[in-house]
């Protein structure tokens, strides 16, 4: 069944509830027996991992329904839903690691994720290397006998470097390293983390399940060789989404198959049109053919989402800001993935520990929403305009 039909039918069950096309929301903590047998039934089936209701924290057929369309749209073992992107990538971990243990982590990754392991997981005992996104199969001469995870991110987030993930994965895994992936920028519609050797595959739900702007999620897939550390690690740590947020990922989840491709077809032509602006040392897009990425792009990828980078010759801050300030169909913000385009002034610099950012002017990021590209491309040459007044 083709990915666009999967989006549309994964984890809906209408016989189970009197026909209803969506699963119910359910507003549940606590599930009653009707008898200790039941009782005690239940706490055994829980034990060996049957699928059930059995306290609001374990799930309810609406947080289940999701779980089951993501686990099948990844090819997982098993999926778990978590309340954030950054969540996501910090139960992965956390299922991977123990004091004294050591990670390897691609120095392009989300700047929260490098946060937790260079505070979080500093304080109790797991140690985090950086390395070049770049590095491909040669991660393997970074590989330490208390190595236990790899995580990748590709593209990075605000500098968009493509890795070589099979490389990397089979690296990592031949010494015996948990392999993890943020694969947030190309969903499992454009990439299969774990079809490419990866483990457990991280999505940050906000961004294009939920697709609306109105939703905090994440989601963790896993083959069979994480799933019962990561189900572990879920559950020990407690980490529960509300109803009404797995309700609006699953609703923006059967719309996805039909957004992406907007979304990629608008950020390619924003991107192409933005790099033949004079004023622009580069722009950070793996789906254009003069990105150091786009061979591997087009050897692993099936496509491209709307969020890609700009890199500025240098300039004054106030022609900075004169292009930025001035645009009207682009709001000011973090996040992306929503129906509404975005710009972000970035620094990716600042984060960066094992390699260098060699560009000296100002960068900020684009995320392409669903506007009609004319007028996105119209409030865009305004602000070059107003750059070049204040040059």
């Amino acid at each position: 069944m083709h990915d666009d039909t999967k989006v549309i039918h994964s984890g809906r069950h209408p016989e189970r509830f009197e026909g209803a096309v969506n699963p119910p929301v359910f507003h549940a903590s606590t599930i009653l027996a009707r008898s200790l047998a039941e009782w005690e039934g239940k706490k055994a089936d829980r034990a060996r991992g049957v699928p059930g209701t059995y306290y609001g924290r374990m799930g309810t057929p609406t947080t289940q329904a999701l779980e089951e369309a993501v686990r099948e749209l990844e090819g997982g073992h098993a999926t778990v839903l978590v309340p954030s992107g950054l969540a996501a990538c910090a139960v992965a971990l956390l299922s991977t690691v123990q004091a004294g243990d050591h990670v390897l982590i691609t120095d392009n990754v989300y700047g929260p994720t490098r946060t937790f392991a260079t505070r979080f997981l500093a304080r109790f005992g797991v140690e985090a290397t950086f390395f070049d996104p770049l590095i491909g199969a040669g991660i393997g001469a970074l590989m330490r006998d208390d190595t236990r995870a790899v995580f990748l991110e590709s593209p990075g987030s605000l500098s968009f470097e493509v890795q070589d993930v099979p490389a990397l994965a089979a690296a990592a895994r031949a010494r015996g390293a948990t392999v993890l992936m943020d694969n947030t920028w190309a969903t499992p519609l454009y990439f299969k983390p774990l079809a490419h050797g990866v483990d457990l595959s991280i999505q940050a739900a906000t961004k294009y399940v939920v697709g609306h702007s109105d939703a905090l999620l994440g989601t963790i897939t896993a083959n069979e060789r994480a799933a019962e550390r990561l189900r572990a690690a879920h559950y020990e740590l407690g980490q529960t989404v509300g109803p009404d947020d797995a309700n609006l990922a699953s609703r923006g989840l059967r719309t996805m198959a039909v957004r992406l491709p907007r979304h990629w077809a608008t950020g390619v032509r924003l991107a192409e049109w933005i790099a033949r602006q004079p004023e622009v040392e580069r722009v950070l897009h793996p789906a254009l053919p003069g990105d150091p990425g786009h061979a591997l792009w087009k050897r692993d990828f099936a496509g491209a989402s709307g969020l890609f980078g700009v890199v500025l010759k240098p300039v004054a801050r106030a022609a900075y800001a004169a292009l930025i300030d001035g645009l009207e169909l682009f709001g000011i913000g973090a996040s992306w993935g929503g129906y509404e385009s975005l710009i972000m002034p970035m620094s990716p610099g600042d984060t960066r520990s094992a390699t260098n950012w060699n560009y000296p002017g100002p960068c900020f990021r684009i995320h392409a929403g669903l506007e009609q590209p004319d007028d996105l491309l119209a409030d865009l040459e305004g602000g070059f305009r107003r750059l070049r007044a204040r040059l």
